[in-house]
């Protein structure tokens, strides 16, 4: 915890210091806890209490009673969630009793039943069901469970029929507790899962559905391993990027942050490079290197810029493996007559990176390159010993990084899903 001590707490210069990053922030008279929030970036919220002091009795009481702040900063905004959500269940602060509806807090509830069901309620204890929270925001709740449900699926009604629910029919209720049969083993793992979860467990979790995938794939059950995988990808994005809603737009709005962020990160490995003007950043796609894709996703000023997405089709079939595809992608790409890049991110690490290397040299085009590698993510430096560097987690060129690159995931694999089924059809 950091101690921010206010001498005037109606004054938006007391919170110079504040973090501008995930986590959560306590407002306090003495060692009493008025309020407790979390946010994306502290400063901002914090702020945007000031302000609204002007206006809302609620937000004046809090502000003008502070005499300090502590804040404590996260990865992401989910692990703040949780953390927001523990806090007030410790130290119960005096404005978070009752949010702005007059409603109680929110908690996620699981039941105690063979087949426990999972969902929202206000404050309640049945002495037998779970309880995880409180949240203050109805939005976190609902959005926090839809995110969890495309993980790991789970049932939310609470009467057993005879037909599997609607739920169960778009793959987020598997299996389903009214048409289950043999399956009830791994419906209560998937309960024993989301408790985990919800417990901050992601590591555990994360290398139990890992574990998953390899076993899939080595029974060559593709389908079961594409499912584990996008939900595994999913679960990266939950744990590791700041909102719990699915990545656009939105998520890359705080260009002008994020950008000095990165080239303050790359800048001394890449003295030449002048600015972040366009960002370019390439994924390959396929399955037993058939129906072979890449993508090509660009940041213009740090902002998405769909207008100039390029997806590709890989031509030579005799290609045998993700490198050759790669080269035959960034081939096509400076055949092309696009504007030349500020920076090329790639998916993957010291392989990738050279290869894209030899075939930029080999063209007689110059531009810096920065892989990005997973088990944890970090940055390879497309330069001489190609340096690794790892990054705090919630540095914000770190962040814009992996938001591009799971954004040219994402489209690489639409492109070779539409491949694929259109051959099988």
């Amino acid at each position: 915890m950091q101690f921010f001590p206010l001498q005037n707490p109606l004054s938006k210069t007391s919170y110079s210091e504040l973090p501008s990053t995930a986590g959560i922030y306590l407002f306090k008279k003495g060692k009493t806890y008025l309020y407790i929030g979390k946010s994306v970036n502290i400063k901002a919220r914090v702020l945007s209490h000031v302000e609204n002091s002007a206006q809302d009795t609620k937000e004046y009481a809090i502000v003008s009673q502070s005499d300090s702040i502590e804040t404590q900063i996260t990865d992401s905004e989910f692990k703040a969630l949780l953390l927001e959500s523990e806090l007030i269940q410790i130290h119960h602060p005096k404005y978070n009793v009752i949010w702005r509806d007059g409603k109680s807090h929110l908690y996620i509830k699981i039941t105690e039943e063979k087949y426990p069901k999972i969902y929202a309620v206000r404050k309640e204890d049945d002495n037998k069901s779970l309880y995880f929270g409180p949240f203050s925001s109805t939005r976190d709740v609902e959005s926090l469970l839809r995110t969890i449900r495309r993980i790991i699926p789970f049932c939310s009604q609470k009467k057993i029929t005879k037909r599997p629910c609607f739920y169960h029919k778009i793959g987020l209720c598997d299996p389903c507790p009214n048409d289950i049969g043999s399956r009830g083993k791994e419906y209560r793992r998937n309960i024993r899962r989301i408790v985990s979860l919800l417990l901050g467990k992601t590591g555990i979790l994360l290398n139990s559905m890992n574990r998953d995938l390899k076993v899939a794939i080595k029974s060559e059950l593709y389908e079961d391993g594409l499912r584990i995988r996008n939900r595994i990808q999913t679960l990266k994005y939950l744990i590791q990027n700041r909102s719990f809603e699915r990545y656009g737009e939105h998520d890359f709005n705080n260009s002008e942050e994020s950008l000095q962020a990165l080239f303050s990160l790359i800048s001394p490995y890449f003295p030449q490079i002048p600015n972040l003007k366009r960002i370019e950043c390439y994924d390959i796609s396929n399955l037993s290197q058939k129906q072979g894709t890449g993508s090509m996703v660009v940041l213009t000023g740090g902002l998405i810029d769909k207008n100039q997405y390029r997806r590709f089709k890989i031509k030579n079939l005799k290609i045998q493996s993700d490198f050759d595809m790669l080269d035959e992608v960034i081939t096509r790409r400076f055949k092309n007559k696009c504007e030349t890049p500020s920076l090329i991110i790639v998916d993957g690490g010291k392989p990738q990176v050279r290869r894209i290397m030899q075939v930029t040299e080999k063209m007689g085009v110059s531009v810096p390159i920065l892989g990005i590698a997973k088990g944890p993510d970090r940055f390879i430096l497309g330069v001489k010993g190609m340096p690794t560097i790892n990054p705090r987690s919630n540095n914000l060129g770190y962040r814009l990084v992996q938001l591009i690159r799971d954004e040219s995931h994402r489209f690489a694999r639409k492109y070779h899903l539409f491949l694929r089924d259109r051959e099988m059809i």
